[in-house]
């Protein structure tokens, strides 16, 4: 990249950023022979969770070129599956992909991250994107009422401009410019709180059912995940309401997750005689959505725009979705030489019907009143339109579903934030 003065590193544009949404776009622009670069304060490979794929994310990783390098890495195992089990430990017969898609996407991916993420950016690298590592960003360059690129600082509080037409936000769950904006708004009704830790030598279902995806009930629509990994290890995790989980207060982290493996059976038998390893972890304020997509000059990127309550395992695809999406976006925009933040109308558009299609099945999920085999029982018509929002195919036009579902559970209206600055400005009305 150019350097016009020191200090001072110019190119077409940054990305702030590196995990998969940062990475898909960063590969993007860099294969269109763009002059990009994406910088992040960590270093890589580094820890995430999130390592649950869902059957779309392969037309993403196809996109990238890196189907068949995920395909043979140590980091991932085959889930051909996803199971549910009930508060007494029933657990239904398996959803098989293959069942539903005839397509190589039937049979996807449970990852270690921290690798996966690297063979996302290593990919990146290798289409020429320029990576810089060990550096945070510190706030956006603002110019004439549109951003001007990020100054960010290394190790030794040293800054560094960044200068180019566009940034893109890939900050992921920090949503560095939504925060910065005032932007960031919290889902009102998905304010879940999660807590996990990790397995040696936990029970897994035998053949094709080892890589499945377990989601385990819990009182009051709380549930387990339970995602087997390589090396024999398990990632189990809960996912419920704050007062549920800190219900005796003088439990610590451990007391609290071992308290509600005894509750569910299916849970406590599969870790009979493992061993936990590592630290429990905990987050909170799942959902949200940013006011905007984009400001000129700058666009949001994956969870840097918003982020869904994890029961569907959405995260890392609609990164890869958006990211993918972003890349190609940028490209024409930097064609065009045109930067408003209504250019990327079409990309906020679809990028929030994609989260609003899984928005809505979540909150059907966490319905006290709502059960899936009692909506299919009444509408069959359905199950096909259904299985394609829980696989990822979000293009589609799933109001008819979801209409349908209203007389069975509270079904949110679409959010009307997340369009560009512009726009919203104009008083584009809501879809």
């Amino acid at each position: 990249m150019t350097s016009a003065r020191p200090g001072v590193v110019e190119c077409e544009a940054v990305i702030i950023g590196a995990g998969p949404a940062g990475a898909s776009a960063g590969a993007i622009l860099a294969e269109h022979g763009r002059r990009v670069i994406i910088i992040d304060r960590a270093a890589f490979p580094r820890y995430r969770i999130g390592e649950s794929i869902i059957p779309y994310a392969w037309f993403p990783l196809q996109r990238l070129g890196l189907v068949e390098k995920i395909d043979r890495a140590p980091c991932t195992v085959q889930k051909h599956s996803v199971q549910f089990v009930a508060l007494d430990g029933t657990q239904t017969v398996p959803f098989y992909f293959r069942q539903h898609i005839d397509h190589d996407c039937a049979r996807t991916w449970q990852v270690v991250r921290s690798a996966f993420d690297q063979i996302l950016l290593d990919n990146a690298r290798d289409k020429g994107a320029e990576v810089r590592l060990g550096l945070a960003a510190r706030r956006l360059i603002r110019e004439g009422g549109s951003i001007a690129g990020v100054i960010a600082a290394d190790e030794q509080g040293s800054e560094i401009e960044f200068r180019g037409s566009m940034t893109l936000d890939a900050t992921g769950r920090d949503s560095f410019a939504a925060q910065q904006l005032g932007w960031r708004i919290s889902d009102p009704k998905l304010r879940k709180i999660a807590l996990w830790t990790y397995y040696k030598g936990a029970k897994r279902d035998p053949g094709i059912d080892e890589g499945a995806t377990t989601v385990a009930y819990l009182p009051g629509k709380g549930w387990f995940w339970y995602i087997p990994l390589p090396d024999d290890v398990v990632s189990v995790g809960i996912v419920c309401e704050k007062d549920y989980l800190y219900r005796d207060g003088d439990l610590d982290l451990r007391g609290m997750f071992e308290r509600e493996v005894a509750i569910q059976p299916w849970i406590r038998t599969h870790l009979a005689g493992a061993t936990q390893q590592g630290e429990y972890r905990v987050t909170g304020d799942y959902s949200y959505r940013s006011r905007h997509c984009a400001a000129d000059g700058l666009l949001l990127v994956g969870d840097a725009f918003g982020f869904l309550d994890p029961v569907f395992s959405s995260g890392v695809f609609l990164a890869l979705y958006s990211g993918v999406m972003a890349g190609d976006a940028v490209h024409h925009a930097l064609s065009a030489g045109e930067f408003s933040a209504a250019r990327f109308a079409e990309y906020g558009e679809k990028f929030r019907s994609g989260i609003e299609a899984m928005r809505r099945l979540v909150y059907a999920f966490y319905d006290t009143q709502f059960s899936f085999g009692d909506f299919l029982r009444a509408h069959p018509e359905f199950r096909r339109d259904l299985t394609d929002c829980l696989i990822g195919n979000v293009e589609k036009d799933f109001d008819p579903l979801f209409a349908a579902a209203r007389d069975f559970a509270d079904i949110p209206d679409p959010l009307p934030h997340g369009r560009p600055l512009a726009s919203a400005a104009a008083g584009v009305s809501p879809r």
